[in-house]
């Protein structure tokens, strides 16, 4: 008996390509699911489908579709459809920062010897809108595309991934912020307009991993060494190191599966005691 009671469902993942998604889908396919390696990079999805494929003899596939045009992602549901059936688990994984949307400051000087284009007022709008829509709409399009199968089902998942600064906003990054924070709100909205449907809608917030991202914030280019952000990120955190994308599986497969059956709505943070610390 698989206690998980997972196996033979159809997951989606967004994003799976990606450092951390690729993780999720291994972990789903672990248990018997079938999973869709949804990117907008067509090889990287389908690389990471047949690597799947080979370690867990779990059938995956991978798909590429953009999450911010609903045609595109149409397209990819009636091929999800044809090969693998209605789809019952959705991880809207696929987001991310850019440099364009970060200032160069964390703060700016009281003493007004700022140079505007390094803080607040330097952002470009154009910058913060593709931040912004694709961590936001990046999940709200996938939601309303592959959910109409669980609504027919009346059963299914929807595990959106947040982030702690969804919860206390990181210096330098307003739009990934913003937009996380934005993704807490819509997984409460939902949960509770789906409540009678049977789809469960919850999130994970990850506390600080390295992903390609936020690599350059971290992580100086020429000696490899933690950046001064990073190192306040490790002083922040209570368990003193980074978060790897393993770790994040378990909170998945508890949300996904049969043991969390009357929980929804919940944001649950995976971040090292991040969110517990005062710094003191």
């Amino acid at each position: 008996m698989n206690e998980l009671n997972l196996k033979g469902k159809v997951a989606v993942i967004t994003g799976g390509a990606g450092i951390i998604c690729s993780e999720m889908a291994k972990s789903l396919a672990n248990q018997g699911v079938k999973t869709v390696i949804l990117d907008l990079n067509k090889d990287a999805a389908v690389s990471v489908a047949l690597a799947i494929e080979k370690e867990f003899k779990t059938a995956s596939i991978g798909v590429s579709a953009n999450v911010l045009d609903k045609t595109s992602l149409q397209a990819a549901k009636n091929e999800i459809n044809e090969k693998f059936g209605p789809i019952d688990i959705l991880v809207n994984g696929a987001g991310g920062n850019s440099p364009a949307a970060t200032t160069k400051q964390e703060r700016m000087e009281g003493t007004g010897n700022n140079k505007m284009e390094e803080t607040f007022f330097g952002l470009q709008t154009e910058g913060f809108d593709k931040v912004f829509d694709l961590n936001f709409k990046g999940t709200l399009l996938p939601t309303m595309v592959f959910a109409t199968d669980m609504i027919t089902k009346k059963s299914g998942n929807i595990i959106n991934i947040s982030s702690m600064n969804s919860f206390r906003p990181l210096t330098k990054i307003p739009a990934y912020s913003a937009a996380k924070a934005a993704i807490n709100n819509f997984t409460q909205w939902l949960a509770v307009h789906f409540s009678k449907t049977g789809i469960r809608v919850n999130a994970i917030a990850p506390g600080f991993l390295l992903t390609n991202q936020n690599r350059f914030l971290l992580i100086d280019e020429k000696t490899g060494e933690l950046t001064a952000r990073g190192k306040k990120i490790i002083n922040g955190t209570p368990m003193e190191r980074y978060c790897v994308p393993e770790e994040l599986t378990g909170t998945l497969l508890y949300l996904v599966s049969d043991l969390s059956r009357f929980v929804t709505g919940v944001v649950i943070p995976v971040d090292g005691g991040f969110s517990a610390y005062s710094g003191v």
